[in-house]
This record gives C-alpha cells, structure tokens and sequence, in this order.
C-alpha cells in the first residue's frame, strides 16, 4: 500500500500558509454548522427601518416639515438601490469590497491576504460588504474598540454566508448603503448625504462619493485624512496636491454640516415647521393645513415684514381656522430668516392684546342691556382713579370725538368709549367672558382693572383667532384641531356668547362707514366681499394685530418684535392689516364672502341721534329698540377734564419733544370763552392746547374772560428738560400740527 498522502490543510509550511490555511478552516468549519433560519430575511431588515425624522404632511401630503422621533442616531428613510448615484455604488465596490459580485459572502483570497498582512503588521482586513453588513445587523457582532474577536470574526463570515444564500447580492448592497455608519450619530448614506451635501444620493458626483466612501473605512477620521483618501478614490495612488486640494476644500465644508444638529438642509425652510413640532409631540403625521395656502400666506408675511424692516420691525405669525370645523388651514409661526427668534412660534406665544379685546367688552354691555348699538358714549378725557395712580387712556391720535355711538365706537376703535363699557360691566364680569371664550388669563379682572378692554393682559394669536371664530359661529365656541390622521372628532362647542349679541358685535366690525373716522374707506380692512375685522396696537407699539372673519374662515396676524422692542410708527393697520387682507382675498378669489342673514329675534329700528350722528336704521336685542338717543349727562358748566388732579408725567429724553406735549382739555359751555393759565401765567386760549413743560410742580387753571377761575388741577413734571422747545405757544398758533400728551397713556392704541 502507497504511502498515505497529508491533509491538504495540515499544519504545515511557513507562517503565513499556516495563518491562511487556519482561517480557512475555521470559517469551513463553521460555515457548516451554520442554520439558515439565524440570518432575518431582506423584508425583515427592511421593514424594522425607521427613519430618526418623520415627515408632517399637510392635508395633500405636501411635507409641511420634520420631527425627530429618535435621538439615538440619525437615519434617513430606506432607499432603494435605483435611488443612489451610479458613481456612489461604483466608489463604494472598488473600496470596500472589489470582488463583491465575485464571492459567496466570504472573500477567500482577502481572508489569506489579510491574515498574511496581519502577520506582517499591515491591518488591512478582509471584511466583504455582506460581512460589514451582518456586523451592522447583529448587535453581539458590531465592532468594538480593540475589533472583533477571533469568534465574532468566525460568526460574521458563518452569517455572511447564510445571507448571501438568502439575499440577492442588490438587496445586500442596498441594505448596507441604508445601514452603514457615517460621521457622529449619522446611520446610513441617505442621511449623511442630505446632511453633508443637501441632497439626495442619487444626485451625488464622483467627487462627493467619493467622500462619503472615505468616511465608511472611518467615519470620525480627521477632515485631512477623509480628504486624502477621497482624492485617492477619485484620483488613483499617484494623485497630485494640485488635484487634492478642491477635495480637501469641499470635504472641510461637507464635514462641518455634518455635526449641525438642526433640520435637514433640504427642510430649512419647512412649510410649516412650528406646527410640525407640535404635530409631531402629539403623535399627528397628517395635518389639516392646506399647503397651497400656507405658502401664501408664509409668504405675505415674510415680504411684508421684510418691507417694514427700515422701521424696526422683524417678527409676525399667521393664523387661518375653517369657521365651521375649527381645521386649521394656515399655522406660520414666524417670519423665519428675517427673525432674531425664528425658532419660537409666535402663533402661540403670548403678547398684549392691544384693542382686538374691545369687541367683547361691548359684547358683555349689550348681553347685561346696558348699552345698544346705538347708545352714545362721550369720547372725553377721562381719568380713572387706581391702586397704582391715575389711569387716563387716550385714543391713538390723542385727540376726542366727542360723542359717539356705540357702533362708531368700536368699529372706529376709540379707547375711551371702550374703558367707559368695561367699567358699566366691571373688569370681573370681562374677565369671566373672555374665560369662556377661551383665554387663559393669568390674572383676575381685578388686576387688571379698567386696562383689561384696551388689551393689557397678555393673549396668544391662537387664542385671539378662536375668540373671533367664535363670533363667527354665532357665540359658539369649541377648540381648533389640526390632526387629519389620525383623525380627531370635532370638539363639542359650548355656548360662550348669545347668537344675537354676536350677530350685532359683528355687524359693527363690518360697518365700513362706521369705520371712516380712523380708517378712511379705503384701508386694507375694506374687503371685497363680506368681512367683520378689528386691529389693534398694544403700548409703544411693540405688537400689533389684525384678526377678522367672513362667512367661512377666521384670519389672526400678528407683527412686532421677538425682543418686545418697540416698532417705529407701525400700527395694525399698517403692520398686520396688509398680511390679513391678501390672505383673506385668496380665501375669497372663487367667491366672495357673504354677509349673515339677520336673525329673526333681532329687531330694526330707524334711530334719530339728535344731530351727533346721522339718523339710520340700527339693530337691537328685542326689548332695547329706540327711535331716539342722546347723551344722559351734559355740560352745565365749564371744567378741566385733562390732564387728572395729582398727574406725574414723566419726560423721557429719547422721545422726540413734539410727542410728548401734554394736553390741556377742558368741557366748556357752547359759547363760553376761557382761558389757560399755567403758575398763573397766562399759557392759550380755548377748551383745548398743548404744552411741554420743565420738571417741576404745576398749578394748571381754566379761568373765563374775566380772569375768574373755573376749575384748577396739581400736576408735577419729572425727567430731564429738553430745551430749544418753547412750552406757553398754545397749538392754534403752531399750524394745527397733532396734539399729544406724555403720560399716563393707554395700556391699548388702534
């Protein structure tokens, strides 16, 4: 018998046969031993994808914006092959795995060569791509510092192999793209390419693959080493600095965008980011915005704020609700690039509600009956004693109508008539019908005192935009939803307002003519079809607003500054109005909006005013009908009705001088001559002029013609004097230019 021959694997030859021959052995012997089922199957890997951040969609499916569900890493969503650049598959292959459609899962000449490089010192190892990939599968497998044991390395090559029994050699491909790990907490290429590159991969030249290619080998190498290693893939081992240098460039700029740990660079400029984010924390991935609209209105705002910007102006939001179901259609939470602040939604965020609170308070004095549409109010100074001082509103132009109805009150929106309802219904009863309309107020009525109806307490644009849908409704109220899917039921409405004082209130924020006193009869509030609409100014102009409604939709703007600096002579009609009015139009370009039937309980009733306001038909709950008006108290004798007994005004050298006159106004007897007298110097003739006083102490007398003494008032002056400013030339003697006063003033302008 011949002599038996040697295992062909024995143990036998030089070091490197012999390294080569052990590994062999050991990934035979337990390639063998391997079951099939302990490899998931490609759906399996597939479907346990989850993107790190979920799309919002507006009602189309239009993304709206992003939400980051996962905070352990940053995945993109699953990609199929036909979606990465043929030259990042190409660079990929050639460096990671060049005989990929060769081998069975285990590259046999690799495994030899990288033990005999091993042996030498060299580290290079012989991972296929299916062996990374089942690495990135199976978390006892993942590379650890120090690398993978003798055991793990044999387990990766037995599941390796089961895999690619398993799998197609494009579905390995696209698992891994999906999977592997790139720089910081980003997983897989999608992601880094977005991050990196702002786009998608198959958009991706050689040179950005390139790139990414080289991060694979080590994500969280140095920028110069990723540069030079891309410049290798693209430009062989002989490449040149001259030919590196643009690589090294993009790969610094490519890295740095990476680690950024905001939105996607393809979604920073969501549709509707703020709504997003609050979408997103309630677990709604389909809202009910219409995304044709959002992106008007988006941009009306952002325009218009960009055009008021020479006058210190850089923030706003924009709220539109579906008057019946309460969807919100528009949710742009600010004016993005053009804010310090974009990040806050100013849709939510609380500011000072200006005069948009006066339609409830004479919605409170006509369901208490004590005021109609057509009672007059005397548009007078007035000065309201409280715990902290004088309380002496003005209106925005500093001057007095006299008096007023009702309607042309609030429709003008003058400030006195407002503060003179609020105290006929108290602050409190105000404050428990704002309560019911939805405003969560942080303090009582009390607190705010007769300043609460010219907006002193703080709302928020969603708040205000709800309260004049409910005005809309008829005096029903129920909470806005955004959710589509998953769906939400329309919340029950509840009763805040009786449908006939919200009928009437309505009609007179629709009352163009009425309007003309402040407005004129061409501002932006004058729409083409039907609309009931209120602006409003809160103290030094630091927020203003715009909120109306007409048969179908309720639209809130709000403009001013995230820093509550004031704005420079911008006011709701100059500064929200504009936005409200060119949203409200494309609301209405099929039709325009239609006004409300007058309900049958309401009763008509031709009024004569006496000579105040011209005769016209008015409308009434039914038991407050009148056919004529007039004012209860008038004037039997003259007397000083600005500025208050014990007023502190308070100069402020930044102000310019001309708006910081105090007016002296007095209610005089028709054909009663008087006159000023200021320390007993004589100052102006007649009930009404302006003047700007030094600090100091001041007896302010009205006398007659004869020089008798009619009324006097104690005022003190404080601050630093101004001079170049004469203080005794009485305003006829100026031209007729606009009176002001310095303090105290509204809490509330229009």
């Amino acid at each position: 018998m011949s002599a038996r021959k040697p295992f062909p694997l024995a143990w036998r030859g030089s070091p490197a046969t012999f390294a080569r021959r052990a590994a062999w052995m050991l990934v035979l012997a337990v390639s063998l031993l391997a079951p099939a089922h302990a490899t998931p199957s490609y759906q399996q890997t597939k479907q346990s994808h989850h993107p790190s951040d979920k799309q919002v969609t507006a009602r189309d499916g239009t993304p709206i914006g992003s939400v980051r569900v996962d905070t352990t890493a940053r995945r993109g969503a699953w990609l199929t092959l036909d979606q990465f650049s043929p030259a990042l598959i190409d660079t990929v292959i050639a460096a990671e795995d060049a005989r990929f459609f060769e081998h069975g899962g285990v590259d046999w000449k690799a495994v030899g060569a990288g033990a005999k490089q091993t042996l030498s010192g060299s580290r290079r190892g012989a991972s296929t791509l299916t062996m990374q990939l089942v690495g990135l599968m199976d978390e006892d497998l993942k590379a650890r510092p120090g690398g993978r044991s003798v055991l793990q390395k044999a387990e990766q090559a037995r599941q390796a192999l089961v895999l690619e029994r398993r799998w197609t050699k494009g579905q390995i491909l696209e698992a891994y793209l999906n999977k592997v790990p790139m720089p910081g907490e980003i997983l897989g290429i999608p992601m880094a390419s977005q991050l990196m590159f702002g786009k998608a991969p198959h958009g991706l030249n050689r040179q950005e693959a390139a790139i990414l290619t080289a991060l694979i080998r080590a994500p969280n190498a140095s920028e110069k080493l990723v540069a030079q290693r891309a410049c290798r893939i693209v430009h062989g081992a002989a490449a040149t600095p001259a030919q590196c240098a643009p690589l090294e460039g993009q790969t610094q700029i490519a890295l740095a965008q990476a680690v950024q740990k905001g939105a996607l660079p393809g979604a920073r400029s969501p549709l509707a980011a703020h709504l997003a984010r609050r979408a997103g924390k309630a677990q709604v991935w389909q809202t009910t915005v219409d995304a044709r609209l959002q992106a008007l209105a988006r941009d009306s705002l952002r325009r218009h704020v960009a055009e008021l910007s020479t006058r210190n102006v850089e923030d706003g939001a924009v709220l539109v609700l579906d008057n019946a179901t309460g969807e919100v259609l528009v949710w742009v939470g600010s004016s993005g690039a053009l804010s310090d602040a974009a990040q806050l939604d100013f849709v939510t965020a609380r500011r000072q509600a200006g005069s948009t609170l006066k339609p409830f308070v004479y919605a409170q004095a006509l369901t208490e009956k004590k005021l109609t549409a057509a009672s007059l109010i005397d548009d007078a100074p007035l000065a309201v004693p409280t715990q902290s001082g004088i309380y002496a509103p003005q209106n925005y132009d500093r001057g007095y109508a006299g008096p007023v109805s009702v309607r042309t009150a609030l429709a003008s929106s003058l400030n006195i008539p407002a503060v003179k309802a609020a105290m006929m219904v108290t602050p409190e009863a105000l404050f428990r019908q704002l309560q019911a309309l939805g405003f969560a107020l942080r303090e009582s009525g009390d607190y705010f005192g007769p300043g609460l109806a010219l907006g002193a307490a703080e709302v928020s644009l969603f708040e205000l935009t709800n309260a004049y849908r409910t005005l809309a409704n008829q005096g029903m109220a129920s909470e806005p939803r955004f959710a589509l899917k998953p769906a939400t039921p329309p919340a029950a409405p509840r009763r805040a307002l009786s449908s006939d004082v919200s009928w009437i209130v309505a009609d007179m924020l629709a009352d163009r003519e009425a309007r003309a006193r402040t407005f004129g009869l061409t501002s932006p509030l004058a729409t083409r079809g039907w609309a009931a609409v209120k602006t409003g100014t809160s103290k030094d102009m630091r927020d203003n607003w715009c909120i109306g409604f007409s048969d179908r939709y309720t639209v809130g703007v709000w403009v001013g500054n995230a820093s509550g600096a004031p704005m420079w002579n911008v006011s709701g009609v100059s500064g929200a109005a504009p936005v409200w009015a060119e949203v409200m139009r494309a609301l209405h370009a099929g039709r325009p909006s239609q006004a409300p039937a007058l309900p049958a309980t309401l009763v008509k009733q031709a009024v004569d005013f006496g000579g105040v306001e011209p005769a016209r038909e008015e409308v009434f709950l039914a038991g407050t009908e009148r056919s004529t008006v007039a004012l209860a108290q008038r004037i039997v004798s003259a007397r000083i009705t600005a500025p208050a007994a014990g007023t502190i005004v308070a100069l402020d050298p930044d102000i310019p001088p001309a708006q910081q006159r105090v007016q002296l106004v007095a209610e005089v007897p028709p054909g009663e001559r008087v006159r000023w007298l200021v320390n007993d110097r004589p100052l102006a003739q007649g009930a009404r002029t302006s003047w700007l006083p030094p600090p100091g102490k001041y007896r302010i007398a009205l006398v007659d013609a004869q020089g008798k003494a009619l009324d006097t008032v104690a005022i003190e002056v404080r601050g630093a004097w101004m001079p170049a400013v004469q203080t005794a030339r009485p305003a006829a003697a100026r031209g007729g230019g606009r009176p002001s006063a310095a303090a105290p003033s509204s809490a509330a302008l229009r």
